[in-house]
């Protein structure tokens, strides 16, 4: 008995390992700490890349550097619009972009005839086909068949084009999957928009004509 007593309060007494002991204890806390911030910061990461992607494919679409010496045909052409599709796909190859995402250029411009904002030509790229645009096409529904446009972009101010000048409105949507499977967050889409003016001088062909040129173009919406 005496010797059982003694042996509790040796127990007792001992501090050997019990730094190992409280820090096994708050391992999973951390782990899961860390893990959630690497989460999050990806999710960061990737919304950044998507953003950049939609400025850099609606800038480079306004600086196609054509020039109006054609009173015939659009100087646009194909060619043109494919470089820039190449382009963001190769600049979306860190995150799956051909696979995961889908970009989107549409030219909003304003009809001569009617003043009405509609969609002359929209491209694509990227794997996730099935997206489609979520203010038009540049068929049935380009703003002069069907719904009429007031412009696009999202939020209470859209953005419209002027007469004779056409707007490169670029919407980026991408599919996120966590690092970590559904562990902290579900699986949702970025997506992200970008628009700006022509900046050389384009040929702006009436609505009822192509608003690009040549053929074997690989970037169309089918």
């Amino acid at each position: 008995m005496e010797r059982a007593a003694a042996f509790c309060r040796q127990f007792r007494g001992n501090r050997e390992g019990a730094s190992t002991i409280e820090f096994a204890l708050v391992l999973p806390i951390l782990t899961t700490l860390g893990m959630y911030g690497a989460e999050i910061a990806n999710m960061q990461i990737v919304r950044m890349q998507v953003s950049q992607m939609a400025i850099s494919v609606a800038d480079n679409a306004s600086r196609l550097q054509q020039t109006n010496n054609n009173v015939i045909a659009p100087t646009l052409t194909e060619a043109d619009v494919d470089s820039i599709m190449k382009g963001a796909e190769a600049q979306g190859r860190g995150i799956r972009l051909s696979e995961k995402g889908r970009v989107i250029l549409s030219s909003l411009e304003a009809d001569p005839v009617t003043g009405k904002q509609f969609i002359h030509w929209q491209r694509c790229a990227g794997g996730k086909k099935a997206q489609k645009s979520r203010y038009g096409d540049d068929g049935p529904g380009n703003g002069l068949n069907g719904n009429a446009m007031t412009g696009m972009g999202g939020g209470k101010t859209r953005v419209a084009a002027t007469p004779g000048t056409a707007v490169m409105f670029a919407e980026v949507y991408y599919d996120y999957e966590g690092i970590f499977g559904e562990l902290f967050v579900r699986n949702f889409q970025f997506s992200q928009e970008a628009a700006f003016v022509v900046r050389d001088v384009r040929d702006l062909r009436a609505a009822n004509l192509p608003g690009i040129t040549g053929t074997g173009g690989k970037s169309k919406c089918t």
